[in-house]
């Protein structure tokens, strides 16, 4: 049993990482919202004063804001559909006993390490590109015309990227949930005449739900914030702006801080909004 002296030691080792964390979420915050009340344009005069609420209704007042959002929550609800059904799947033959179990693990988890950045150029000029890549191969093959991936479907695409680069991580966590699945209990109802889908749908798909929670509140977090995909491929163009790229055109492009921050501003609340209704249905599928 811990002892007042052994808390409060915890406390004063603690104290210091607790401070570091603080002041890594605070200071930037802070600063986002202290210039997004103010008109600063840096190559333009620099600070020219308080502006109010001016750049929050520029922000939301653009005619590229709700297109962005609308961009935004199609790409995250894509790629959490594919990467929990993908994985799903995955996870279910990655636990069938195989030659060489240990390397194929390996490679389906691999993508999950290569940089956002490399995985959408290799994407990009070794599969999609109309002329050299290797769908306009496959659909030479077949005596179809190419597709030009990054302009007639440039969302699919940029879903498809995404998705690709986060199906190991999903496959990983439902990988971990499907082996500890107790055994008996499939034998039973295989013994007892069930189908694979009735084991599935009453056996296995409910012992994955605290997972696939898991899943969904991580993935959701990251891709609320996705930008070097698009920035790689499709520059923000055909429909593919999403909020942080919009936020990236303002502050970089627009050289005006305070309205990018003004936007940086409408993507924490975007984000917090959808944590908190997430976190209820995480809630309520920890409490079952």
């Amino acid at each position: 049993m811990a002892t007042q002296q052994s808390r409060s030691a915890a406390r004063l080792m603690m104290a210091p990482a607790v401070i570091l964390l603080l002041g890594w979420m605070l200071v930037p915050l802070t600063m986002t919202l202290w210039f997004s009340f103010r008109k600063y344009l840096p190559l333009r005069g620099g600070d020219l004063g308080w502006a109010g609420f001016d750049n929050y209704t520029r922000f939301i007042g653009s005619s590229a804001f709700w297109p962005s959002v609308q961009a935004t929550l199609v790409i995250v609800g894509g790629v959490l559909i594919i990467t929990i059904v993908l994985g799903i799947i995955l996870a279910l033959l990655l636990d069938q006993p195989m030659w060489g179990q240990g390397i194929v693990r390996i490679l389906v988890i691999a993508p999950f390490f290569v940089m956002p950045t490399v995985s959408a150029l290799v994407w990009k000029n070794m599969f999609m590109d109309p002329v050299n890549g290797l769908f306009a191969y496959v659909w030479k093959f077949f005596g179809a015309t190419p597709v030009e991936w990054l302009s007639q479907a440039s969302m699919q695409s940029i879903v498809m990227i995404v998705s690709w680069q986060w199906l190991p991580f999903a496959t990983l966590i439902l990988l971990t949930a499907v082996q500890s699945l107790d055994s008996e209990q499939l034998e039973a109802a295989e013994m007892d005449g069930a189908s694979f889908m009735s084991r599935f749908w009453y056996l296995i798909l409910p012992h994955l739900a605290r997972a696939i929670t898991i899943v969904v509140l991580i993935q959701t977090i990251f891709l609320l914030s996705i930008f070097a995909e698009i920035f790689v491929t499709t520059g923000g163009a055909f429909g593919t702006k999403t909020l942080s790229y919009l936020i990236f055109q303002r502050v970089l492009e627009s050289q005006n801080v305070g309205l990018g921050s003004a936007g940086g501003v409408y993507a924490i609340i975007l984000a917090n909004i959808v944590a908190i209704f997430l976190m209820r249905i995480v809630g309520k599928n920890l409490d079952a």
